[in-house]
């Protein structure tokens, strides 16, 4: 069972993360979440930008997004932009490049993505429109129950390691109680710690459903209020395994710190 962070090299040389995309959704309008941005890689070597990860507006000059989308052997914020305000991977909407990405401290330190969230800082602020917006985030230590619907966006793969989407799409699925995520991916033959830090999310037993390589970094909203960012899984969209995104509410005062 192949184990993936769910963020996408979008061109070789450009990263050495692997990658991620939504499984199982519908096409959707950017209109519908406003919040979500696209974050683009540019090739060390081609100098191409591509999407590969996603990102929520905080503020006009910060997002939030997965850690490791900015991290690596060959990162640098100038490798680094967001699209807001556009349905199309790669296309339309605002552009703003990257000045810093302040990783969580904890990210990567004890346990391999425990704190896999950051906040971007921008060169040029965006400006607010019906297709561009800041997102709601919950109150520092909230709790999220299970079987809560939920909802991730983006423009990843629609399959395990398939093709990107060319436009924004969305799929519902449901919270997994966090003690038994953990159970599930303890017993797997090469165990993974999920920690009170995560939000476990799919169709258990079922499956279809998820975020996948490119979708990291983006959101899982609760209505309005994006709760996690995609972070990682086994495999995509799998009957057994629950995708995993980075829960917001241990780290909200951290985010709201470090975007004033």
């Amino acid at each position: 069972m192949a184990f993936w962070i769910l963020a996408l090299a979008a061109l070789a040389g450009s990263v050495a993360s692997q990658p991620n995309r939504i499984v199982g959704g519908d096409p959707t309008t950017i209109e519908q979440y406003p919040s979500i941005v696209q974050v683009e890689f540019q090739g060390i070597w081609s100098g191409v930008w591509s999407q590969s990860c996603g990102a929520n507006i905080i503020t006009t000059r910060t997002v939030i997004s997965a850690a490791h989308c900015f991290e690596g052997r060959n990162y640098s914020p100038q490798l680094r932009r967001i699209r807001a305000g556009a349905t199309y991977r790669n296309n339309g909407g605002q552009v703003s490049y990257v000045v810093v990405a302040y990783n969580h401290p904890s990210y990567n330190v004890a346990i391999s993505y425990d704190g896999d969230i950051t906040v971007v800082r921008l060169v040029q602020a965006l400006v607010y429109n019906p297709a561009v917006a800041k997102t709601s985030i919950p109150a520092q230590g909230s709790v999220i129950p299970a079987d809560l619907p939920v909802v991730h966006a983006g423009w990843g793969t629609t399959s395990s390691g398939g093709q990107l989407s060319s436009v924004l799409r969305d799929v519902t699925i449901y919270t997994v109680n966090n003690t038994l995520c953990a159970e599930i991916y303890a017993n797997r033959p090469r165990p993974l710690k999920v920690t009170e830090n995560m939000i476990c999310a799919g169709i258990l037993g079922v499956g279809g459903k998820d975020a996948c390589q490119g979708d990291s970094g983006g959101p899982l909203y609760y209505g309005n209020i994006t709760i996690g960012v995609v972070s990682w899984g086994a495999g995509c969209a799998m009957a057994q395994f629950p995708g995993v995104s980075t829960a917001i509410a241990p780290y909200t005062n951290w985010i709201i710190e470090n975007s004033i």
